[in-house]
């Protein structure tokens, strides 16, 4: 690196320097305006109003969810579980877990912690994802436990300085008595007596290290983070904790690894089946509202909140996934598998229509929290990659075997088929050309567009990571959800634009204040022409492909996915005004025994939109125009030299054997030349049949291709 680049290097790092310096100082002045400002005046009218920080008496109500044409869905209330317990009660390694994970300075600071606040704001401007947020415990119990769910500045500033006065009133180990009896931790429980026995059926003095970093991990998202729910983002999260306490010398590595390879045995509940329509909808809603509002407000302020589902279309969907889901066995759990989710969405609002996240008898919604492996649900974005690098439907690949180090990809039926085109590759959902596309354009190129429509789930650095060709047939780290799948194909229904999922589009107090009221969240992120084409391709997929069982009679686009050994099974779908995922599992990722994405998925996805949009005219998907699509078979450009030169190296083989042939022709004229004939001999032909396509080259390791841009 010469001078000036070095040179050039430390100025942009001391002009971030500053720039870091100046918004810290910023938000230092903002909170000593606050303290010794505006604050005043709020801080005495918080003195005069609570003395005593008792509880504003304000009778509970129970809150509204309704669709969108109005309709009631239900009435959601908590039958509140509260155990208060003294703090000598509770383990010291369950209050360290909360202190590291939640207020590491808890002990230091006075009820705001000014270094807290700059600590979070510097990791948004560094992009770093840091387990402590900006709240102080002392903050986030008054919130709790004194203060309206207003997000407004009057309301930040009345919990600044309610915090301050717990901090005067009480004792620190008081006020995290109080907290640590406050906190919501789900499914009705309030405080960390009642969420020991609902989660591990023992008292909370009993909890073990690994148990006290599970438990602290969950009010961050109460129905995401409960290992009833979510066992597997549960454990992440516990791990998370006990990364935080070993960071701040609660507990060494050992110890902490020890507790991570500690064994959870989850206390037994009977699973219920769910009577309320839209139960998996209302449950993604309901948690939303809380980690944006807190428990109480949803629960007991009687808030009205309008959202974006059509309950016509929800019962459609909840029965269909009821009358075609096959029911194989019941789990240890009680829960019945093989399990199935639907997301139905409109295109171009992002509005979710209709969302069943399984068969009702429990409360892990798949079509959000299942991250599932997409297999070939994921080659559209192969395939749009390829479109955007000016390749077409009509790009011919040579399906013919093909090894990658130790890994030779196969088709499904094991076969291959010679020269196809891009085209065929998708309707037919051919496995080998789709990765010998995949390496031609890149890795990269493919993941960047998931991205761009809204997976959020692909792992892009570490030892195991997305990038790599395995990919292209939806061989992933982690996998995608049937919401985040839904929403991208969403892009090719709405002409290259993104829509933001959206299930909230208003919420109302109970004195008639508007809360929130969302508009539509858009971005362009494809070209409308690669939009078409490649809807264009997946309609293929439904007329003649692997998806013929999901025709419904009018203009549709989709595409089939089956994993390794049959253990997902998907189809996603689209017409011009809906969009709709439908995936089918087991909770354990057990075999399907046989049914593949063609199959049940696709069946439900035909009888689900058929009678969905039996009110709505059909419409076909409009072209732009001066789009001319031209499905006359070509090669890519990379290999237009290797092909001339095949042909030349061809013409020049046919020219020789016609010599030799010509030779022979001589011969043999010479030596019948004393017999007499009637017939004259037929002058040769040239043999002028087409030419082969050559097969993608393949270099002999692929290279490493360089960071995509981190757009999630």
């Amino acid at each position: 690196m010469d001078k000036d680049t070095n040179k050039q290097s430390r100025k942009t790092k001391q002009s971030n320097k500053s720039s870091y310096r100046k918004i810290a100082l910023i938000i230092v002045i903002i909170l000593a305006v606050m303290i010794t400002g505006v604050g005043l005046g709020f801080l005495t009218a918080t003195l005069n109003t609570k003395p005593g920080l008792a509880a504003d008496i304000t009778p509970p109500a129970s809150s509204q969810i309704y669709d969108i044409n109005g309709n009631l869905i239900t009435n959601i209330h908590a039958v509140e579980n509260r155990v208060p317990v003294k703090l000598d009660k509770i383990p010291k390694n369950l209050k360290d877990a909360f202190i590291a994970v939640e207020d590491a300075r808890f002990y230091q600071h006075s009820g705001i912690d000014p270094r807290g606040i700059l600590r979070a704001v510097w990791s948004n401007i560094t992009n770093r994802g840091v387990s402590e947020g900006g709240s102080t415990i002392t903050q986030q119990l008054a919130k709790n436990a004194y203060l309206s769910q207003e997000q407004t500045l009057k309301r930040k500033i009345q919990e600044a300085f309610l915090a301050l006065q717990l901090e005067k009133q009480y004792t620190k180990q008081e006020i995290l008595e109080l907290y640590l009896n406050q906190i919501y931790f789900g499914q009705g429980a309030y405080g960390v007596q009642a969420a020991s026995q609902l989660y591990f059926g023992k008292n909370v003095e009993d909890l073990s290290l690994s148990e006290c970093a599970m438990l602290a991990g969950i009010p961050k998202s109460p129905n995401y983070y409960s290992p009833l729910n979510n066992f597997k983002a549960s454990t992440e999260r516990q791990s998370t904790v006990l990364d935080q306490m070993v960071k701040y010398k609660y507990i060494d590595e050992a110890t902490a690894h020890k507790a991570r390879a500690t064994e959870i045995k989850l206390a037994k509940h009977t699973a219920e089946k769910k009577s309320t329509s839209a139960s998996y909808f209302v449950d993604y809603v309901t948690q939303a509202l809380i980690e944006k509002y807190g428990a109480d407000a949803v629960y007991k302020n009687g808030l009205k909140i309008y959202t974006t589902l059509d309950l016509d279309m929800q019962h459609i969907a909840e029965r269909t996934i009821a009358e075609q889901l096959p029911k194989y066995q019941t789990d240890e759990n009680g829960i019945v598998q093989p399990q199935g989710a639907l997301v139905a969405i409109e295109p171009h609002t992002g509005y979710i229509k209709a969302m069943v996240g399984g068969r009702g008898d429990d409360q892990f919604n798949r079509a959000t929290m299942a991250i599932r492996q997409p297999g070939s649900a994921f080659k559209p974005f192969v395939f749009l990659a390829a479109i955007e690098s000016n390749l077409s439907p009509s790009t011919v690949i040579d399906d013919s075997p093909i090894t990658f180090g130790t890994w030779s990809p196969v088709n499904y039926n094991g076969k291959f088929n010679g020269k196809v085109t891009l085209r065929a590759t998708a309707e037919r959902s051919l496995n080998v050309p789709t990765v010998k596309i995949a390496q031609q354009i890149g890795t990269d190129k493919p993941l960047y567009y998931a991205q761009e429509m809204g997976i959020s789930t692909l792992v892009l650095d570490g030892p195991q990571n997305d990038r790599n060709l395995s990919m292209a047939l939806g061989g992933l780290t982690r996998g995608v959800t049937p919401l985040e799948l839904a929403a991208a194909y969403g892009v090719f229904a709405n002409n290259g634009v993104y829509a933001t999922p959206t299930a909230i589009i208003k919420v109302v107090d109970r004195n008639g204040k508007i809360l929130e009221q969302n508009t539509v969240q858009e971005k362009t992120v494809i070209s409308e022409k690669s939009a078409y084409i490649l809807t264009d391709m997946l309609r293929g997929v439904i007329t003649r492909g692997t998806g013929t069982g999901a025709n419904i009679g009018r203009d549709a686009a989709g595409k089939t996915g089956t994993t390794s050994d049959y253990v997902d099974a998907w189809f996603v779908g689209y017409t011009p005004d809906l969009v709709t995922s439908v995936w089918m599992g087991n909770d354990s990722n057990g075999t399907l025994d046989g049914i593949t994405g063609a199959d049940t998925p696709a069946t439900i996805w035909r009888v689900f939109m058929k009678q969905a949009l039996a009110g709505t005219p059909a419409k076909s998907f409009i072209k732009p125009d001066g789009l001319v699509i031209d499905d006359t078979p070509s090669v890519l450009d990379t290999d237009k030299e290797k092909l001339k030169k095949e042909e030349e190296e061809k013409d020049k083989l046919d020219k020789d054997k016609l010599k030799d042939k010509d030779k022979t022709t001589k011969k043999d004229d010479d030596q019948k030349s004393d017999k007499k004939t009637t017939n004259k001999e037929n002058e040769p032909s040239n043999p002028t049949t087409p030419q082969d396509i050559p097969a993608i080259p393949a270099p002999a390791k692929p290279s490493v291709p360089p960071p995509v841009p981190n757009r999630s």
